[in-house]
């Protein structure tokens, strides 16, 4: 690992530190914020990608659990891990190594539509997969209740994955960081 991809992997972390300054949106129904910082995962993994992308969010949760107020409301600290939200947490991981990883083998062909399914795919579709069945468990509701609560987010989602694909193929074209 350079230099550079240590700074790289920083530098998302802040994104994503950034991202989180903007107020939570709490649903009714379940206690999982609407937050900025799921952008932040789509454009982690498909500006750095995978091996990078996947480390930021590492490091960023790192710094969650030593009790950084980084998160959306200035939450902070390892009780994040035991909440409803835990399993977005840590799937913020797996979905920025996804993002990258789809990224990476349509660099070739990288265009809006590919960098948007890439996006939908590790930043939406596996992100609920696991955090779903965590809301399931930590909350006490039934795995369809906790499906059900989490439609709100997928409008505000797809706007997300819009928004990244824009910015993935911007950089992939201007300032390339993946290498081909």
């Amino acid at each position: 690992m350079t230099t550079r991809d240590i700074v790289l992997i920083a530098l998302f972390a802040a994104i994503m530190a950034v991202l989180g300054v903007f107020p939570p949106i709490t649903l009714p129904v379940i206690a999982v914020p609407i937050t900025a910082q799921s952008l932040g995962v789509m454009l982690a993994g498909g500006v750095l990608g995978a091996k990078r992308g996947a480390l930021s969010m590492v490091l960023f949760l790192a710094l969650v659990a030593v009790g950084l107020p980084l998160l959306s409301g200035g939450r902070g600290g390892v009780g994040v891990f035991f909440g409803a939200s835990g399993g977005f947490l840590l799937g913020w991981i797996v979905a920025a190594f996804v993002v990258g990883l789809l990224v990476e083998r349509f660099w070739n062909n990288l265009n809006y539509i590919n960098a948007f399914i890439a996006s939908v795919v590790g930043g939406i579709v596996l992100l609920y997969a696991i955090g779903i069945p965590w809301i399931s468990v930590v909350a006490g509701i039934s795995l369809g209740q906790a499906f059900t609560g989490s439609m709100g987010f997928i409008p505000g989602d797809l706007v997300k994955a819009v928004i990244a694909a824009l910015v993935i193929v911007s950089v992939s074209k201007s300032y390339p960081i993946i290498k081909k």
